[in-house]
């Protein structure tokens, strides 16, 4: 009896890949707006698809948020990367602080979903510590390498203090303070002010 070959593994269809990111697109607008009672019929109308193919990329609302969550991280991760070869040393890490306010920013609506979807996945805490650290760790050791920032902070000093200036209460203008806040821990880091 003649064996049948193994079925290699297929790269998703063109249609498919381009699905999957309207509906996450779609879920970071939809669920920052309206909070963790946003629907997911909302998000598959606002992505243009029917809600078949909203579970058929996401069998749940939890694999759904962790998508957008893991997206988030991997984009941030990957524009400090970016910013070292287009910025000066200080003027990334302040860039990067600043979209990191903003991805905080779109998560605001999502912050209790998030929660609840990332309760008790330590894969997924450990992922994105992993990833943000090393991002920060790449742009502070640049910045400190280039003999202009102060080398007494950690990677985790700078994530503690860009999450800490993130939990000001979500008021008309708290993005526009926040970057402020961001302005005043980069220009403190400044060599010469410590």
């Amino acid at each position: 009896m003649e064996q049948k070959p193994a079925k290699a593994s297929r790269k998703p269809r063109a249609d498919s890949a381009r699905n999957r990111e309207l509906l996450l697109q779609a879920a970071r607008e939809v669920f920052s707006a309206g909070g963790p009672g946003a629907s997911l019929e909302g998000v598959a109308r606002k992505a243009g698809v029917g809600i078949g193919t909203l579970y058929r990329h996401f069998p749940t609302r939890d694999a759904l948020f962790e998508a957008v969550y893991r997206g988030d991280i991997d984009r941030l991760a990957d524009l400090a990367e970016q910013l070292s070869k287009e910025a000066g040393p200080v003027e990334a890490l302040r860039l990067w602080l600043r979209e990191g306010v903003e991805v905080v920013a779109t998560k605001k609506g999502m912050m209790a979903t998030l929660a609840l979807a990332t309760d008790g996945k330590q894969d997924l805490f450990a992922y994105s510590h992993q990833r943000l650290t090393a991002a920060a760790t790449a742009l502070l050791s640049r910045a400190v390498e280039a003999g202009e920032i102060r080398d007494d902070i950690t990677p985790e000093d700078l994530l503690r203090a860009l999450v800490g200036l993130c939990h000001a209460p979500d008021r008309p203008g708290w993005r526009t303070s926040v970057a402020r806040l961001v302005d005043v821990l980069v220009d403190g880091l400044k060599r010469g002010n410590g």
